[in-house]
């Protein structure tokens, strides 16, 4: 093997080596940003199992007619 392969195959251990660390803080945002987009799922389901509870407990007169 000579130095001009050993260079080739050192720039391309590098060029790897670099690739994976930016793929690795991708997928560690990408992991941040699911478990927020969780968070405000969760929030949001709990507002609307309130908000449907709420609204079981209107009887016809407390609600708005239709047209309005």
């Amino acid at each position: 093997m000579n130095v001009s392969t050993l260079e080739q195959i050192e720039v391309k251990i590098a060029f790897l080596e670099q690739a994976n660390a930016e793929l690795s803080d991708v997928v560690s945002r990408q992991h941040r940003d699911i478990e927020t987009l969780r968070a405000q799922v969760a929030a949001l389901a709990e507002r609307v199992e309130a908000a449907q509870s709420r609204s079981d407990t209107l009887t016809p007169e407390l609600e708005r007619p239709p047209h309005y």
